[in-house]
């Protein structure tokens, strides 16, 4: 029987993990009630709900009252961009080039809309252009905090003093950095902040959105009240608690985990250069997410390359379109040619990966490029 793959698109989703699994087990089997029941088993779901509530605040230093549980990182944007475009007066949305089809399809059903939607270029390392704002005002500024291919860290602080000087509501979405570098809304200085569950080790299906105090915002779906009304729908009791233990997990070692991979990521990358030196690095040395290394074979397909490597399961781009053969249109907005954007590679590290699987992953993918 063939060995397991080497998993290195933890972009693409993350395993649960074992505590996240066993804190969910008893609200899978014994606490089944309502949280909006007046039962003692729906009060105690309803607490439960509550402490992942608080949990994912702390990771993010938010107020628990400003978290909404959804259904994952696309619910979460379309909420925050459709949510927040109803409320708006002025209807100019700002973002970048290099956006996830979870922001940029919200945003192009406003634009079928009558909105005007300002694209910012990016630099030769993915990074928005901020000189390229517009002048006048703005309703709605969103972008990717990281991103989820080349593991680009955008400036978010910088852009949401921007929007806010003209007088607009500022999203991020936060998917791929929350739980692998510090997300502090604070700091970010954003109203609105998306979350993915099975990006931070907890499960498919669970998300939630920060939804500063005092931002307007529509609710997108219609139904009872649940979630103070802007998310209605009976609570996702399990997954919800399963959001909560990852959050608490993420906050216990984030920092020397990211340290780790981040050495593992250098590793890899200091032995495919050396062995194969016309490789192109196309994530950041610095200002990225600490376990994403996106590489480049000039001439070759990325596909090709990873199908004569299959002692690693990794990706070509984004896991959500996956299986293209067009060039990564991040890589053509950064400059890259077609012909080097045409064998990109993403690879990115997770809790679970080792030394060794290091060191095995680099032999695979120097025997495959040749």
């Amino acid at each position: 029987m063939n060995a397991e793959p080497i998993y290195l698109d933890h972009n693409g989703t993350t395993p649960v993990a074992a505590e996240v699994a066993e804190t969910m087990w008893p609200y899978l089997t014994d606490v089944y009630g309502n949280p909006s029941s007046a039962t003692p088993q729906g009060a105690r779901a309803r607490r439960a709900v509550d402490t992942a509530r608080e949990q994912v605040a702390e990771l993010i230093g938010a107020h628990p009252d400003e978290v909404v549980f959804t259904s994952g990182g696309t619910e979460s944007n379309n909420l925050a961009i459709r949510g927040a475009a109803a409320e708006a007066t002025v209807r100019v949305a700002v973002t970048s080039e290099v956006e996830h089809p979870a922001t940029n399809a919200p945003l192009l059903h406003l634009e079928d809309d009558g909105w005007q939607i300002v694209r910012l270029p990016v630099d030769s390392l993915a990074r928005a252009d901020l000189g390229r704002m517009p002048d006048g005002p703005v309703g709605i500024g969103t972008m990717l905090l990281a991103h989820n291919e080349t593991g680009t860290i955008q400036p978010i602080a910088r852009f949401a003093d921007a929007v806010h000087a003209r007088d607009g509501v500022v999203h991020t979405d936060a998917a791929q950095a929350v739980g692998k570098i510090p997300v502090d809304v604070e700091a970010l200085g954003v109203d609105l902040l998306s979350i993915a569950g099975h990006k931070l080790y907890a499960p498919k299906g669970i998300g939630a959105l920060y939804i500063r105090r005092g931002t307007p915002i529509t609710p997108v779906l219609r139904g009872a009240g649940q979630e103070r009304g802007i998310r209605p729908g009976t609570e996702n009791v399990p997954e919800i608690v399963g959001l909560g233990a990852a959050a608490h997990l993420a906050g216990r070692v984030l920092a020397r985990e990211a340290i780790r991979e981040q050495g593992l990521r250098e590793r890899l990358w200091a032995t495919l250069h050396t062995r194969a030196p016309r490789l192109v690095r196309v994530t950041p040395d610095d200002g990225a997410l600490p376990n994403t290394l996106m590489i480049a074979v000039p001439g070759r397909s990325g596909v090709d390359v990873l199908a004569d490597a299959p002692a690693i399961a990794a990706s070509t781009g984004s896991a959500c379109h996956a299986g293209t053969v067009e060039p990564p249109a991040v890589l053509l907005a950064m400059g890259l040619g077609p012909q080097t954007a045409q064998g990109a590679i993403r690879l990115t590290l997770g809790r679970g990966t080792t030394e060794g699987d290091i060191d095995l992953a680099a032999a695979a993918l120097l025997g495959a490029v040749g």
